[in-house]
């Protein structure tokens, strides 16, 4: 594992991993860190808890997902996935319920972000868009109608 990190952690890692809540976890590889970090903050409105050159621990709607740089995974299984890959996650919507669509959306295209599709009322009784986010990651800001 390679680490560029030049801060003390704000928490040991073994201390967080066991500070987790029970549930399904994210944890997205990313390409640039500062980068994604912004995306969740100023597209989706997440709360960043901390974040260096390597990791980052993100809450959003209650949850808590993570950001790891590809440099910190270079002994990690995953490595062999994203090596070469120019989109991440194909196939995966990151769906964020509870979200507005509409707002996301005008930020996302407001700072440079594809907006898939623009915000929509849909039959399953939500209103949503899709926005790829840095290393093409799909959000789906959603609410109910």
């Amino acid at each position: 594992m390679a680490m560029k990190r030049t801060k003390t952690p704000w928490m040991k890692a073994e201390d967080f991993g066991r500070s987790l809540p029970h549930g399904v976890g994210v944890n997205l590889l990313v390409t640039d860190m500062a980068a994604m970090e912004a995306f969740c903050r100023d597209v989706l409105g997440a709360r960043i808890i901390y974040a260096d050159e390597d990791f980052a621990a993100v809450e959003l709607l209650g949850s808590i997902f993570m950001l790891h740089a590809d440099h910190s995974y270079l002994d990690n299984p995953m490595t062999g996935v994203t090596a070469g890959a120019e989109t991440r996650g194909a196939g995966i919507e990151l769906r964020l319920y509870g979200a507005d669509p509409d707002a996301a959306e005008k930020k996302a295209a407001a700072l440079g972000h594809i907006v898939l599709a623009g915000s929509i009322d849909k039959p399953h009784g939500l209103r949503e868009c899709y926005i790829v986010g840095p290393d093409g990651y799909v959000f789906v800001p959603s609410a109910r109608i």
